[in-house]
């Protein structure tokens, strides 16, 4: 018989000593935990526990047979999946009526992307939730950013078939587009030289400065501190002039060499994004100010 998701992970009793160990180290949240994080109250609790369901589970348990589709995550994925597109492109529609429609491509790749989608995985503790095989969870599943993605999609599924689509726009709102809105308008201000690559700032200061003519950034560890515990990196990133004098761009600081890398390259394409306004403004002003003075009207 092919498992279920929604018998693996029962709470009330189980009399096989396999599941009730799998149930100990997946964790099933508890229903006020659930409400919480997604901000729903599931009226069908097994639409989120096959959300949760890993295949790896469903393999573990029934090596010789195909397991039954609904025995794991995957087919919610699939629908998820749309349901997040519709959702991402619907908020962008409306939040940015005045940019066009390949400019609101670019973002919506960036929103739905594995990348990010893992990373919202990891903010919000989703894999502390995950049902998995012992194979997977033993190979580090409940960090594999691929593996968190799928299961994001999952979960919007899961509050769209049971809360409609008001359930699965809110948690989509709340957790992949408002916490990326900053983001969202730097890679719009910065036009077709940012590709909008949530969270991805080292490659969005590449592509800008290439665009530019600028050249490559280059990341400094300028110096470090702390127990090896507690340490923490400071880095600044620079760039190179016509005759091979290091620039200062910015520099920032994080528990890891990434992290301050990722910071000062966000400080940096933000200074340079302001540094270009000014400029373009100071040209307006110059270019008005002449105008006046050939005797147009100002």
């Amino acid at each position: 018989m092919a498992l279920q998701p929604w018998d693996t992970v029962e709470v009330r009793g189980c009399t096989d000593d396999m599941t009730t160990r799998r149930k100990k180290t997946a964790r099933p949240p508890a229903s006020q935990v659930v409400s919480t994080l997604f901000d729903h109250h599931f009226q069908q609790p097994e639409l989120l526990t096959w959300a949760l369901t890993h295949r790896s589970l469903a393999y573990e348990t029934n090596p010789e047979t195909s397991p039954n589709p609904r025995s794991d995550n995957e087919q919610l994925e699939f629908l998820g999946d749309a349901v997040l597109g519709l959702a991402v492109a619907e908020s962008l529609f409306r939040r940015f009526p005045g940019s066009r429609e390949g400019e609101l491509t670019r973002l919506r790749a960036s929103l739905v992307s594995r990348r990010h989608l893992g990373e919202v995985a990891t903010g919000i503790a989703l894999g502390d939730l995950l049902l998995l095989g012992r194979g997977e969870e033993q190979s580090g599943g409940r960090q594999k950013p691929a593996l968190l993605a799928n299961a994001i999609e999952a979960i919007i599924a899961a509050l769209y078939l049971d809360g409609g689509l008001d359930a699965a726009r809110a948690f989509i709102e709340k957790h992949i587009i408002e916490p990326a809105l900053p983001e969202l308008n730097l890679a719009l201000k910065a036009g077709d030289t940012f590709s909008g690559a949530i969270g991805d700032h080292k490659s969005a200061l590449q592509e800008y400065l290439q665009a530019t003519g600028a050249g490559q950034p280059q990341y400094v560890l300028t110096a470090q501190s702390g127990p090896d515990h507690q340490k923490r990196f400071r880095v600044e990133v620079r760039i190179e002039d016509n005759e091979g004098t290091a620039i200062a761009l910015a520099e920032s600081e994080g528990t890891t060499k990434k992290q301050a890398q990722q910071d000062a390259a966000r400080i940096a394409i933000e200074r340079l994004l302001s540094e270009k306004r000014s400029t373009e403004d100071d040209m307006a002003r110059g270019l008005v100010k002449n105008l006046g003075k050939d005797g147009f009207e100002v």
